[in-house]
């Protein structure tokens, strides 16, 4: 089924409750991030959306109570020299992560088949060939036990501009915004295609795309963190480990500690 951004386009409005399954959604994630610790699992969640549309924010509140021991966050920006140098997906394989770790890209390799086709900083041969670059690349990871989970935040250019005018109405939220947000908004059609084409190439069964309707930020954010803990949830036993019969001996010796009755 093809994926079409006008249809996420309804901005539903945030459920009476949104701070209360916010909270019980960042407690499940953290018994899943817990999970992939004990029974060493690994995953991606690569995030790509309009500027604006709430990437930052969503995966602050999708982090909050992960131990940052197992988790890191690439903020992918333009390529530096060395990584010009190599292929493009190379900068990508080095940050995959170890077993008992997620890692989350704010943005992402795809950006040679949007920003850097968009922007010519990509021939049409080389963005071409990266649909199935990308499609080996993610299939990899499958292959490897390394689910990727790849969620597209869309917004309105209608609300993207309110946005935008409303990060520079804030002196702390200024840093946020610059050229590159305006240059790319006169291109935005160019951007769509892109886009399009960029869902229609590499929606795939081992790495499928989440289009997330981000119009209303609370309900955009219960959505992407509703995705991320089934998806996560699939990749791992969301049992707690027993305990080691050594370590309840030691605590028992040093604490008085005895285990609480159950039933």
């Amino acid at each position: 089924m093809s994926l079409t951004l006008s249809d996420y386009e309804a901005a539903p409005p945030p459920p009476d409750d949104h701070r209360k399954r916010l909270r019980a959604l960042q407690d499940k994630l953290f018994r899943i991030q817990v999970a992939h610790v004990v029974y060493r699992r690994r995953a991606v969640i690569a995030l790509e959306g309009w500027d604006g549309a709430g990437k930052g924010g969503a995966i602050r509140r999708m982090c909050a109570k992960w131990d940052p021991r197992y988790f890191e966050v690439h903020p992918i920006g333009a390529p530096d020299k060395a990584e010009l140098n190599r292929h493009f997906l190379w900068r990508f394989w080095t940050q995959l992560p170890a077993w008992r770790n997620i890692h989350v890209f704010d943005r992402s390799w795809y950006g040679r088949v949007l920003v850097e086709r968009v922007e010519g900083f990509a021939s049409d041969a080389e963005w071409r060939r990266a649909y199935d670059e990308i499609n080996r690349f993610e299939a990899d990871q499958a292959v490897a036990e390394t689910p990727v989970i790849k969620l597209f935040m869309h917004i309105t250019p209608e609300e993207q501009d309110r946005r935008l005018a409303a990060r520079l109405s804030d002196p702390w939220k200024r840093w946020k915004t610059g050229a590159d947000d305006y240059r790319n908004r006169a291109k935005r059609g160019a951007y769509t295609e892109a886009i399009h084409d960029m869902l229609a190439a590499t929606d795939t069964e081992y790495a499928p795309w989440t289009v997330i309707d981000a119009g209303d930020k609370r309900s955009a954010r219960l959505a992407v963190l509703e995705h991320v803990a089934e998806r996560l949830s699939a990749n791992c036993p969301l049992v707690p480990p027993e305990l080691d019969p050594a370590v309840a001996a030691l605590a028992k010796e040093a604490l008085g500690w005895t285990p609480p009755e159950t039933g």
